[in-house]
């Protein structure tokens, strides 16, 4: 048997690994990007109740993530403690995210009921997939160098599924939720028209552009929208059989055939089931492809208050508690505001799925460089100066105009590049937090630890969509009113630019308090594979 200090895991193993979280990210991403814009713009409720759905839920994870920290440290089959979680949970997670996305014909309550009813379904079952996974990791190797090498591909694997759901998502919602309305479209002067058009089916979140998305739409009558701001697209509720006429500026050659009309609603639930089906699928692949090599000592015995005991006494985790509730606030802010960014102040939505593609391939070569800049300069070190960098240039975003894409789209590449490095390092040195505790007190708690860490990330997020909602509605935002939508743009870029540069910033801080440098990971690593030969023997 290979001793753990030296195995070295293959690159189909960790690819295979990596799928999971790209899975994974179809659900964590869809939702921290797309949820509240669904829920304040084609739903209907709230940015209030939606920010305060996103706190409670979140909330209540610190019990679940805990308990299912402690249920998989005692799982034991044939597959492994971890592994047989990513099976179990592949399809319920890929249904539940499709129910989340999914607009039933409710009243106001209704509403409110469903949407806390799907999302903390979402957030149990969420936890009881990734708890597991996160800690596979941990078991899969004892060198923690080689951990790392397995956290770079598994965070490039996270952020390519980040990108597909945020790249592909608003042309699939586009392409399913095609509208067939009546259309007339009558030249007023070049590249000027009255585009008039009217459906037999009511239609509640209706999104009217061009095909190419360039022309600009303002409403023939004020009195519909008393802002009426010329943008690429016009959002609105449709009547049966009523007509809304629009002017069309700004495209040559608009005819019926370029106008298109899209049901929000049916869009984004047929889109999310198309994900759900792949997140299934590459779930099922992550538990055939990976194996579990750590095994606690064998003289080891089950006991929770040991195990509690010396987690609140384990400084390394404690710390990265910490960081991870505070670079999952950053990034959770920053990628919770693009939508309505894009929406609401650049006036063009689908744009957002090009930032967003952008940003996922930085995350990738983000991910990739984690691992040599790592051994380079210790994980502490380059946690602190990722977190400087990304969150300065980030902060820049404040000073752009909706005519400055082209800078908008450099500083969020630039500063996600950066940014890619947290979680990358984050859950590897959670394992680390693992074998210190091992190291220290001869007991490993490998399910517990991650649990935990996955509970700052996931409240982290909850926090941050509550705070975009408090912040939203002291400026009185209403996704389904443009006039309010006008109000709240001041409050829009501050999410966008130097609100999160904060919080990273408080992290940078923190993190220079954490004790473990690389030479002393190095000794825990001999030591501990060492005490698990003499085990053996």
């Amino acid at each position: 048997m290979k001793n753990n200090l030296i195995h070295k895991v293959s690159i189909k193993e960790k690819i295979g690994y990596a799928l999971g979280d790209g899975a994974a990210n179809i659900a964590w991403r869809g939702v921290s990007t797309f949820l509240l814009f669904f829920y304040t713009d084609v739903f209907g409720i709230t940015p209030a109740t939606a920010g305060l759905l996103l706190l409670i839920a979140r909330s209540s994870d610190g019990f679940s993530d805990v308990l299912m920290g402690i249920v998989g440290d005692r799982t034991n089959t044939k597959y492994g403690k971890f592994r047989p979680w990513v099976l179990w949970t592949a399809f319920p997670l890929a249904a539940i995210l499709s129910l989340l996305f999914t607009s039933p014909d409710l009243s106001e309550t209704g509403k409110v009921v469903y949407a806390y009813t799907t999302y903390i379904l979402f957030t149990l079952i969420y936890t009881a997939n990734n708890i597991p996974y996160g800690a596979l990791m941990a078991v899969m190797t004892g060198d923690n160098k080689e951990r790392t090498s397995i956290g770079s591909y598994r965070m490039v694997g996270a952020f390519a599924g980040g990108m597909l759901v945020q790249g592909a998502l608003l042309f699939l919602v586009a392409y399913f939720g095609n509208v067939n309305p009546s259309i007339e479209v009558n030249e007023l002067a070049p590249s000027k028209y009255e585009v008039t058009v009217s459906t037999p089916e009511t239609v509640e979140n209706a999104n009217i552009k061009t095909v190419d998305g360039i022309a600009l739409f303002t409403w023939a009558s004020a009195e519909v929208d008393t802002a009426n701001h010329p943008s690429n697209y016009k959002s609105f509720s449709m009547e049966p059989n009523t007509a809304y006429t629009f002017i069309v500026e700004g495209e040559e050659g608009v005819k019926p055939e370029k106008i298109r009309l899209i049901n929000q609603k049916k869009g984004y639930s047929y889109s999310i089931y198309v994900l759900s089906f792949f997140l299934a699928i590459f779930m099922v692949i992550t538990f055939l492809s990976t194996k579990e090599r750590v095994q606690p000592s064998p003289s080891q015995k089950s006991n929770l208050g040991k195990d509690l005991k010396d987690l609140v006494h384990n400084k390394p985790w404690l710390v990265l508690l910490g960081i991870g509730l505070l670079f999952t606030i950053y990034n959770s802010i920053k990628q919770g505001i693009v939508i309505i960014y894009f929406t609401h102040y650049l006036h063009n939505q689908l744009l957002a799925a090009s930032f967003l593609v952008g940003l996922m391939i930085a995350s990738i070569f983000g991910a990739m460089v984690t691992a040599p800049l790592g051994k380079r300069l210790g994980k502490r070190k380059l946690f602190i100066y990722a977190l400087l960098f990304s969150g300065g240039v980030n902060a820049l975003i404040v000073f752009c105009g909706p005519q400055d894409v082209s800078a908008i789209f450099v500083i969020g590449i630039v500063s996600e590049f950066a940014s890619a490095i947290f979680p990358t390092l984050f859950f590897a040195m959670l394992g680390d937090a693992a074998d210190y505790s091992e190291y220290k007190n001869g007991r490993r708690a490998t399910g517990l630890i991650y649990s935990a860490g996955s509970f700052v990330t996931k409240f982290g997020g909850g926090l941050a969509g509550a705070i975009i909602g408090l912040i939203l509605s002291i400026y009185h935002y209403d996704g389904l009113d443009a006039s309010s939508i006008e109000g709240a743009v001041p409050a829009i870029k501050m999410l966008m630019s130097w609100i999160p540069a904060l919080v990273a910033l408080l992290a940078a801080v923190l993190m220079t308090i954490y004790p473990l440098t690389q030479s002393k990971l190095d000794e825990i690593t001999v030591a501990l594979n060492s005490r698990r030969e003499k085990e053996r023997i």
